[in-house]
């Protein structure tokens, strides 16, 4: 290797490193916003049952109606459904939601829960004209 070579591999180095430090950095204070006044909102036949916000910690609400028995589990700044008694349980496929807009529904109990807060722009999703 000459050194015309060496020079080009480390100027290509400092050029790649360029673009990846700043983003590690924006990255940890993401994270910082992305856990920072989220809530719940759980609405059961179209009216507020409760508004829960979400922590690390664990905490399991149970969703009780004439409809059925729902219990949600919320654990690591985000929820999930952990049961249901509704015949199809399609709302325990939601998984684990923890984004804003992000939205898990029981649709035999009329039960609907949505993540609100921060908006998290990460850029255009999409253009329609």
């Amino acid at each position: 290797m000459k050194r015309g070579d060496l020079l080009l591999i480390g100027l290509v180095v400092i050029i790649a490193l360029a673009f990846i430090i700043p983003r590690w950095f924006d990255r940890d204070a993401s994270e910082k916003n992305h856990n920072e006044l989220r809530t719940a909102k759980i609405t059961v036949d179209g009216k507020l049952f409760k508004e829960v916000t979400l922590t690390q910690e664990e905490q399991t609400i149970e969703v009780e109606n004439e409809h059925g028995l729902n219990i949600l589990k919320v654990h690591d700044y985000g929820i999930e459904m952990i049961d249901a008694d509704c015949p199809d349980k399609v709302c325990l496929s939601f998984g684990f939601v923890d984004r804003t807009g992000g939205t898990i529904i029981c649709l035999p109990h009329k039960l609907m829960v949505e993540i609100e807060g921060p908006s998290e722009e990460d850029g255009i999703d999409a253009t329609v004209k």
